[in-house]
């Protein structure tokens, strides 16, 4: 919980703790393309698929997670594409947020109940909501409860910046540089 919320909240402790594991670090885990994340762990099956031109396997460690177990037999590729995916958004936003102090585990949660809705919408066709409505809500929640501040480090560069060209504009008199003519080629 402590290393990464978001993700703990999403999949468990033993699933993430053997993710971050496998892949090194949690920025590394971060880094990764869902599609890496999805077979994180059966790449001696991966390897063997490519040489033998077999079919790839559909998961790798996130098989471990109950979402795949819940799954119908042939949702189980789908669930697990789905649940890669929304293991890179989690890793990525505990790797990269600002200020440990202000880590939640809201967007993981947030998550979680995405792919509840996804294994609902698998077995009975009830439409899932998308990623940006599910991320706007955490946002709102956030910003609710003063969790949340929109960035601080936007402010002073683009300030600093005008205020460079406006100083550059107060000088006395600029001397135009003229473009060089290139020479033509003799043929």
């Amino acid at each position: 919980n402590a290393v990464a919320p978001n993700l703990t909240a999403l999949i468990g402790e033993m699933v993430g703790s053997k993710l971050i594991s496998h892949s090194g670090s949690l920025t590394n885990l971060a880094k990764y393309p869902a599609s890496t994340i999805q077979i994180l762990g059966a790449e001696k099956a991966l390897f063997r698929a490519l040489k033998t031109r077999g079919k790839t396997p559909k998961y790798g460690l996130i098989f471990n997670s109950t979402f795949i177990g819940r799954a119908g037999q042939k949702n189980k590729g789908r669930i697990s594409r789905y649940l890669a995916n929304k293991c890179a958004i989690a890793s990525r936003i505990d790797s990269f947020t600002e200020g440990k102090e202000h880590q939640t585990s809201a967007f993981g949660e947030k998550l979680k109940e995405q792919m509840e809705e996804r294994l609902q919408f698998l077995a009975t066709g009830a439409k899932p909501k998308k990623n940006t409505d599910a991320m706007k809500e955490v946002l709102d929640e956030l910003k609710a409860e003063g969790l949340y501040y929109e960035g601080a480090k936007k402010d002073g560069k683009k300030k600093d910046k005008k205020r460079k060209r406006d100083d550059n504009e107060d000088d006395e008199e600029v001397e135009e540089v003229k473009p060089k003519k290139k020479k033509a080629k003799k043929e």
